[in-house]
């Protein structure tokens, strides 16, 4: 199914609070490739894509990154 509304990028409370993760086990899931990576919007700001963060809830067990 295609949107014509572009991907958001939603900030790490954002994330936090959709996922129910702790930040430190988030980022050690990203480090094992099991949690999708994040942006760099600027030098001290990092999002995530708002499509990655929904594959990663419909099925967490078995999500990858492919690089």
């Amino acid at each position: 199914m295609q949107t014509d509304t572009p991907d958001r990028i939603l900030r790490i409370n954002t994330v936090l609070d959709r996922t129910g993760l702790s930040r430190s086990t988030m980022y050690r899931k990203m480090q094992n490739g099991t949690f999708p990576k994040n942006l760099q919007i600027s030098t001290r700001c990092a999002g995530w894509r708002e499509s990655a963060i929904d594959a990663w809830l419909r099925n967490p067990m078995f999500y990858h990154v492919e690089d």
